[in-house]
């Protein structure tokens, strides 16, 4: 398939499409949830980065992660799962059946270079996302911090994606207000910009200099290439986030954008935002969606801790057994780049390895 030909499928939809359109919105099975109650009484006391699908069996929910996988990678690209009453469980029960979710879903990987499997999404106060993922000044002396340390603060989040075929959320608590989830296919920003700007269209297929900033340990540089567009095998494949784009232009021989590629990402940046829809999720919602084929951003919030509405998401990176291939010069962020192999998520230092 040519970058130039135009994206078909589910995977292709507008916003005021979906936000009217359910068929991305599934129900908990009754019998799962009673599973899910069965196995956690019996894995009492065991540790929940111990939880794998034998220790944590649920016989029948085999159906309904096949068709929750379906609709990711050969569907819409999201899945909201509704059903779970988080008010019946405590911390340590809700990071063990949540966990379980992604072991029967897929494959949990590495979100950051600490080695953290499950990351727990909220306002951290002042400094503490800087401290943990990293900080710089841009070339006005303006703080710059990273998207991790963005993403443990109470602003704005722009529209991304996170290296993982799948990632997860579990809301456990909302805010009082804002926190709205923002998503946009981008398989559809894909399709629009060609239609209106082919030549804009041909550079976000290009090679686009990323930094690794705040984020791992790993990786063989600081600063990388890759296209925001890749197609393989008639599937399309987006990474974007401009913050590391951003970085990548404050690093020392790091090749500078164009005027055109800037206004490529602009563009990008302004047609997600006319093709999205917003959703706010409840306690218990739980989001899933795949990095491939969408992107999704955050309004700002605003928690009352008073009122126990202080917002509280816990993050999964799922790698999913029946993920699509990804174009080769992908190897470079994803690792395998192989259909159904585990892949993405974040390199580790050496030491951090088991031998």
């Amino acid at each position: 398939m040519s970058e130039s030909s135009y994206l078909n499928g589910t995977c292709v939809w507008s916003g005021a499409e979906m936000g009217q359109n359910h068929r991305w919105v599934k129900q908990f099975p009754s019998i799962v949830l009673a599973q899910i109650d069965t196995a956690l009484q019996k894995t009492e006391g065991l540790d929940w980065r111990r939880i794998d699908r034998q220790n944590f069996p649920l016989p029948d929910a085999t159906a309904f992660f096949d068709e929750v996988r379906e609709e990711l990678e050969n569907g819409s690209g999201m899945v909201k799962v509704r059903g779970l009453d988080v008010s019946r469980y405590h911390q340590e029960q809700l990071r063990r059946l949540w966990y379980a979710f992604g072991a029967h879903l897929g494959t949990p990987m590495f979100q950051n270079y600490r080695g953290e499997v499950m990351r727990e999404i909220k306002d951290e106060g002042m400094g503490v996302g800087a401290k943990l993922y990293g900080a710089t000044v841009d070339e006005h002396g303006k703080q710059f911090l990273s998207s991790g340390a963005r993403t443990l603060s109470p602003g704005q989040l722009r529209f991304h994606t996170d290296r993982c075929d799948v990632v997860g959320l579990l809301c456990v608590r909302q805010a009082s207000e804002g926190g709205v989830s923002k998503l946009a296919s981008s398989a559809t920003v894909y399709n629009r910009i060609l239609e209106r700007r082919p030549d804009l269209h041909a550079l976000l297929c290009k090679p686009i200099p990323r930094s690794r900033f705040g984020e791992e340990a790993g990786g063989e540089h600081v600063a990388y290439d890759l296209p925001i567009f890749g197609v393989r095998d008639g599937k399309l494949t987006s990474h974007f986030s401009l913050t590391y784009i951003e970085n990548a232009q404050m690093l020392p021989g790091v090749r500078k954008l164009s005027d055109a590629e800037w206004e490529a990402i602009h563009l990008l940046m302004d047609v997600a935002e006319a093709e999205c829809f917003e959703m706010r999720f409840a306690p218990g919602d739980i989001q899933l969606l795949n990095n491939h084929v969408v992107y999704h951003g955050r309004t700002a919030f605003k928690d009352n801790v008073q009122t126990g509405e202080d917002r509280m998401l816990m993050r999964l990176w799922l790698s999913v057994p029946n993920s699509r291939a990804l174009p080769g010069d992908h190897a470079v962020l994803w690792g395998d780049v192989a259909s159904g192999k585990p892949h993405g998520g974040i390199a580790q230092p050496a030491a951090a390895l088991p031998a």
